[in-house]
């Protein structure tokens, strides 16, 4: 059953590993059905190499098993959190990216503020990292619970996943989504970046060199050309 989403699905994966997103067997990309019934996802813990597309697994809602002979990922319960919660998500992406899963862990910048026209192109204001998880989370439905924190974060600062397509789990990483796997995917890669260009920004400040927030009006041009009611850039475009 759903193919041609597991092919979708294998290759969503297979991006990852070619832009250097993941390291052995870590990360994960789902999408859902068109129903909204099934979820196809990365195994958990097998390697890249040896996927196929009839190793994804598939899952109903509530998490069973339909489809597979391999365990679904360890953070699948995550995902179906956040398919349940945005009917406009279907493409999921985890990964733990050196330069966005650096920011997850660090106590010192809570958020990946927007410094640049790079970032306003794809996020509507800083990228912002969970709270920290409290001990019964973690202990009981933790992956669930890391869905449910993601969620939070996004209510707490008042973004769609449109406005903010990722968000960094406190001393975790990345979680990023679109819609449809690839589009999560490409958020990753994006997000990755941005998180790499704010570290260097950062260091260079650090050493002398001037920085800080760009301005709000340029913020809001470039992310409202591209995503706003009368966006224009690309093809489609006003």
């Amino acid at each position: 059953m759903l193919e041609e989403l597991k092919t979708e699905i294998y290759w969503a994966n297979m991006m990852l590993k070619e832009y250097n997103l993941v390291v052995l067997t870590w990360g994960n990309v789902s999408g859902i059905d068109k129903n909204r019934e099934y979820v196809v996802i990365k195994p958990s813990g097998v390697d890249y190499d040896k996927l196929k597309p009839e190793n994804m697994a598939v899952v109903n809602m509530r998490g069973e098993v339909i489809e597979g002979d391999l365990k679904p990922s360890s953070d699948t319960f995550t995902h179906l959190e956040l398919y349940k919660a945005y009917k406009e998500i279907s493409g999921v992406c985890h990964t733990h990216s050196l330069y966005a899963t650096s920011f997850a862990q660090s106590y010192i910048y809570k958020n990946i503020n927007p410094l640049g026209t790079t970032h306003a192109d794809y996020f509507d204001g800083a990228i912002p990292v969970t709270r920290i998880m409290k001990p019964k989370e973690i202990k009981n439905d933790y992956e669930k619970n890391t869905g449910l924190v993601i969620i939070e974060t996004l209510k707490k600062i008042k973004k769609s996943p449109s406005q903010m397509p990722a968000v960094l789990v406190r001393s975790h990483g990345p979680f990023t989504f679109g819609k449809n796997a690839e589009e999560s995917v490409e958020h990753s890669i994006i997000l990755e970046n941005i998180a790499h260009l704010a570290f260097n920004t950062k260091i260079l400040t650090i050493v002398g060199y001037s920085g800080g927030n760009m301005q709000n009006e340029l913020l809001r041009k470039h992310f409202d050309r591209k995503h706003g009611e009368n966006a224009y850039y690309g093809q489609g475009g006003k």
